[in-house]
């Protein structure tokens, strides 16, 4: 199971790559409510991350999933932590891409993600593409022009662009869980797959390390100093996802 990030859609998690099922596993990825194709939430509020885990369970139970390897990006990653600490009979292996949320920072800059939901909805992509570059720390040359092309891509990807707004706000008002102890009870084989602050730095690699330090066995995954972010390359993300799975089956032979 792929899932993806606020303001993503189901591609943008392996970016398109397909070598999970050339290795002959089973993927499936799905847009999360209001984003991409898929229907907005029945009101403004419903983008919590209850909601969100209740999806990921109903797509699984219509898919006949009993279980399977999550491998989610930062909305996705809470999303899929969330499942597994509730659900961790469904949960054969947890890939956490690029978590961002600490609980006990929580709720964090409102205002910031406030501002990006104004100028998606006043402004469309290019009102969101302002406030983004208004309201983070300006990225390095090397990296603006790519950060730059995968905003205007993703943000052109969705069918109701108000609903995407509605969840930049009300995603970063949700709490995925409570305490980072949580974190400690997660069973299922894990990796996190963290991104170094210059490319990314709305995904600290501090939350990253902390997963990792927390939740039992977990394994850290970081890009070379200087290199493009595994989070960003999708034939790399699926080996790891791919490792994931493998061992996974073998815990369960």
């Amino acid at each position: 199971m792929l899932l993806h990030g606020l303001t993503a859609t189901h591609r943008y998690v392996v970016m398109g790559s397909k070598s999970l099922q050339r290795a002959g596993h089973d993927v499936l990825a799905y847009d999360a409510r209001g984003h991409g194709a898929s229907d907005p939430a029945p009101s403004p509020e419903a983008y919590t991350y209850a909601d969100l885990a209740g999806d990921l369970l109903r797509v699984m139970d219509e898919a006949g999933m009993e279980r399977a390897v999550l491998a989610g990006a930062s909305m996705g990653a809470h999303t899929a932590v969330r499942v597994a600490l509730e659900h961790p009979e469904r949960v054969a292996g947890l890939v956490v891409v690029t978590p961002a949320y600490d609980p006990e920072d929580w709720p964090g800059d409102l205002v910031r993600w406030d501002a990006l939901s104004d100028g998606l909805r006043h402004g469309g992509v290019d009102g969101f593409v302002e406030a983004y570059g208004n309201d983070v720390p300006p990225a390095p040359e090397k990296w603006k022009a790519t950060l730059q092309t995968v905003l205007r891509q993703r943000l052109g990807a969705h069918e109701h662009q108000d609903a995407v707004a509605d969840a930049l706000r009300a995603v970063p008002r949700s709490r995925p869980f409570d305490a980072r102890v949580q974190l400690r009870g997660i069973t299922a084989p894990t990796v996190v797959v963290a991104d170094r602050d210059a490319p990314d730095p709305g995904h600290p690699l501090a939350v990253g390390e902390l997963y990792a330090s927390l939740i039992p066995g977990a394994r850290l995954v970081v890009e070379e100093e200087g290199q493009s972010p595994i989070a960003w390359q999708g034939g790399q993300l699926s080996k790891v996802i791919a490792s994931v799975a493998a061992e996974a089956a073998a815990a369960s032979a």
